[in-house]
């Protein structure tokens, strides 16, 4: 049995759902939603999303309220990370119903629709906190990206 890599996670057809999902989410909100999928996650799953979180550069919003959807697919890694911005205003435990809802679909096998669901999911939160403005501009690509 051979193990799930990041590129086989997805099929392209999916990846283009999940990276449209995205653009839907965004266009409720000023906030910036970005998908990262990785083979294995090499330290503790928050710890690595934290370190992604940078090197992807979601710190770089007007307004810090980018949010990050981590997956390391061969080990069920899963994490969503908020900026300051968006952390500075909500309760902790904000983003635990985002991940439930990936772990039961992932649970079932349902990676695509998982995804796109808490994407959307997310975007509503956003929106909540930073509704999308008249000068909004996309400030982060709204591709999956892999390591």
């Amino acid at each position: 049995m051979s193990i799930l890599t990041a590129a086989d996670f997805l099929s392209t057809e999916v990846r283009r759902h999940v990276e449209a999902a995205i653009g839907e989410a965004e266009r409720l909100t000023s906030g910036e939603i970005r998908v990262h999928l990785e083979d294995q996650c090499p330290e503790d799953v928050l710890d690595h999303a934290a370190f992604l979180f940078s090197e992807l550069g979601m710190q770089r919003t007007r307004e810090r309220n980018g949010v990050l959807i981590y997956v390391s697919v061969a080990d069920h890694g899963l994490a969503v990370l908020g900026d300051a911005g968006i952390n500075a205003v909500v309760p902790a435990g904000f983003w635990n119903d985002v991940l439930d809802l990936l772990r039961n679909a992932f649970r079932e096998g349902r990676h695509a629709e998982g995804l796109s669901a808490a994407v959307l999911r997310v975007g509503e939160k956003l929106a909540a906190h930073f509704p999308r403005r008249a000068d909004d501009r996309d400030e982060l690509p709204n591709t999956i990206s892999t390591s």
